[in-house]
């Protein structure tokens, strides 16, 4: 028992000391990943929460238009002092009236039957909900994309940045071997000037990529919504294949700002049948309670009416007619963007693909370009030292070798940035089909709380009063 007992100390002895040690120690900082940048950029990105809260109105307005085929309640109160003097014949005497008296009443209203204009318009605000999901989750696309393409933009600057720092260095080498040359008789005094000015150029080049690192930083910053950190190379870049085709067509199935503009389509449709029925009678249920009450003498009056209206408007100098015609412009207008935008999702795909594939080209290029251009400076300046180049051949050979390597950088930026291009282009590119861990934003929950209209002080509208309180603590 007490070997036992000894044993099971020793474990717990053994994997706590561990743990004890690893949160006393300072740990080593964690280098930021692209899924960090797009985590921060979806959780703060300013422009994201300004689109879900017009989402929220739009929500709203289908509460608005159900609110027209439900009744109407309301009150009505007044206070009444009459004052003067009243005579029924000549031969009577002249009365004075001084009464005060108070009235209350109760109204009701209530759409019977409208052919249907208030069903459209409820089913247009419905539409438009769906279109601006649409625009949020495309939104949502443009937030991530940018984040990529500013993540991309600091490795690119950093990595350019490295790359003039070390061929600063180099330049310095040559500038003071150069000298030393020279001392010796060996080169002239031309080509020390050469090696001074390409080191010249070389701070030139230096400085303005540190300009670049720093607008890199910035655009960072307000994409992601802090200042990036040791940022990490991501992996491969996402496979989006090579079937343009398949990419077109599933870009017009599935893209949000084409699914967008056909909800738009369908709700200018309903607005035409709403805007036709809106010339035709309405029926209204009518319904009054009042009570009247005369303080300074014993009379009231207590009374009711319940009664059906029907009335159509003939002639308004022709503004229902122009209602009609222009909820038709509107919905042509709305087919034509739906044209429109059609034809720019296509295009943005053939962009993004034709961006990927140069991309790849250039990166492939590049490799080569780097290795023969690496075999060519080590020649050149081998060839130099045994006096067969001269000083300006080893400075067009370094030059070379790093152009090579900053057109590989930007290639490989570019490559990340086409591919995630390519997803957004077609659709996919949202926090959902990326799988980020983040509280993706359910769209129809507001909805599901305001599309009845919920009273005040009922269940339903005390929950949406929590939910507005969390929004605005937000």
């Amino acid at each position: 028992m007490r070997v036992t007992s000894f044993k099971t100390s020793f474990k717990r002895i053994a994997l706590a000391l561990p743990l004890g040690l690893a949160l006393a120690l300072p740990r080593p900082a964690v280098a930021e990943t692209l899924a960090d940048a797009l985590v921060g950029a979806y959780e703060h990105s300013g422009l994201l929460d300004q689109n879900r809260a017009l989402l929220r109105a739009a929500d709203e307005d289908v509460a608005a238009a159900k609110a027209a085929l439900r009744p109407v309640l309301r009150w009505a109160g007044g206070l009444t002092q009459s004052f003067g003097t009243s005579r029924s014949s000549g031969l009577q005497p002249a009365q004075t009236v001084d009464d005060l008296s108070a009235s209350i009443s109760l109204i009701g209203e209530m759409l019977l039957y409208d052919f249907g204009s208030s069903e459209y318009r409820i089913e247009a605000a419905k539409e438009a909900v769906l279109a601006t999901r649409q625009t949020l989750l495309n939104l949502e696309q443009q937030v991530l994309l940018r984040a990529v393409t500013a993540y991309m933009g600091v490795i690119e600057a950093s990595e350019t940045v490295a790359l003039r720092n070390n061929n600063l260095r180099l330049l310095t080498q040559e500038l003071r071997a150069a000298r030393d040359r020279f001392e010796v008789g060996e080169v002239t005094r031309t080509d020390v000037a050469l090696a001074e000015a390409q080191l010249a150029n070389a701070r030139s080049g230096l400085a303005g990529a540190e300009g670049i690192l720093l607008r890199a930083v910035e655009e960072y910053r307000n994409a992601v919504g802090h200042k990036p950190g040791k940022l990490s190379t991501p992996p491969s870049p996402p496979n989006v294949g090579g079937n343009l085709t398949a990419a077109k067509g599933l870009a017009v199935r599935q893209h949000p700002s084409i699914i967008a503009a056909q909800h738009q389509v369908a709700g200018a449709d309903l607005l035409v049948l709403a805007s036709e029925a809106a010339m035709s009678p309405r029926v209204t249920l009518r319904g009054q309670y009042g009570l009247n009450e005369t303080f300074n003498a014993d009379r009231y009056t207590r009374s009711g009416s319940v009664g059906v209206d029907v009335g159509q408007t003939i002639y308004q100098g022709g503004a229902l007619s122009s209602a009609v015609r222009r909820a038709m412009a509107q919905r042509d207008a709305q087919r034509s963007n739906l044209h429109v935008v059609r034809m720019g999702v296509e295009q943005q795909v053939g962009n993004a693909y034709a961006a990927l594939s140069a991309a790849r080209a250039q990166l492939e290029a590049s490799d080569r370009q780097i290795r023969a251009a690496r075999i060519a400076f080590s020649g050149v300046r081998e060839e130099a030292t045994l006096g067969a180049r001269t000083t300006l051949d080893v400075l067009d050979a370094e030059q070379a070798l790093l152009n090579a390597e900053v057109t590989r950088v930007a290639a490989r930026a570019d490559l990340y940035v086409a591919a995630y291009s390519v997803l957004a282009a077609t659709g996919q590119l949202t926090a959902r089909d990326l799988r980020l861990p983040v509280q993706i934003y359910d769209a129809s929950a507001y909805y599901n709380l305001v599309k009845d209209g919920p009273a005040v002080h009922s269940k339903q509208g005390k929950a949406l009063d929590r939910v507005l309180r969390a929004l605005q603590k937000d």
